[in-house]
């Protein structure tokens, strides 16, 4: 069991609780996995098969997936590729097999899984395995919820607004955007103000920095 530290503020992805999805076919391998992810305090989730895997509703923070290759029904690796076409082709997969080999390796590890371990397996490398793709997952969904909250900030601003801030993120001062659109000079300025603001931007760096990651710095030389 883990040592407990003292609380301390928690971001909303840290409050979230980890989920850990399990998917085997061996009952006493799902009990014995579940026990062992559940005394470090994870969330465990597990099914004998990957239909039931896919019809289970899902969890909004951070989770991974400890997968078996060879399952009756679909295979682990037939899961995989079902999933880069469905909801959830970011999930961080950690594979399992009492009969891998170099070729099936490559493969899981080419369509994006995050490691491969050979049955049987030590405790540890099965938690730090788990606990290195819920830390990966977490900072994914962070950096997503990031974009989000980016595209609202520039989804408020109004046209005249974008428009300003094209001409900012290019170089140029407000006397310079003012002549570019037609406007009055102190009317660029409030509208350059007033982006600034909506964009949550302390500086011309911060808010093309800003734009560049939604994508939306266009090049109006």
């Amino acid at each position: 069991m883990l040592s407990r530290t003292a609380a301390s503020p928690q971001s909303q992805e840290d409050q979230e609780s980890r989920v850990v999805y399990i998917v085997d076919d061996e009952e006493l391998v799902r009990g014995a996995l579940g026990s062992l992810l559940r005394s470090i305090d994870l969330e465990v989730r597990a099914f004998a098969t990957t239909e039931e895997f896919l019809a289970a509703p899902r969890a909004g923070g951070p989770s991974c997936l400890v997968l078996d290759v060879r399952l009756r029904g679909q295979s682990g690796l037939a899961l995989q590729q079902s999933l880069l076409q469905l909801d959830l082709p970011s999930i961080p997969i950690i594979f399992m097999t009492g009969h891998g080999d170099i070729a099936m390796t490559v493969k899981a590890m080419k369509a994006g899984a995050v490691d491969f371990l050979s049955k049987p397996f030590r405790d540890q490398d099965m938690i730090d395995a788990v606990t290195a793709a819920l830390d990966n997952d977490a900072k994914r969904l962070k950096v997503r919820r990031m974009l989000g909250e980016l595209r609202d900030n520039w989804n408020s601003l109004t046209p005249r607004e974008r428009e300003v801030v094209q001409h900012v993120a290019t170089g140029l001062m407000n006397k310079q955007i003012a002549a570019n659109m037609g406007i009055a000079e102190i009317t660029a300025k409030i509208h350059r103000g007033q982006a600034m603001r909506k964009m949550n931007s302390r500086s011309v760096a911060e808010l093309v920095r800003k734009m560049e990651a939604l994508g939306v710095v266009q090049n109006l030389t």
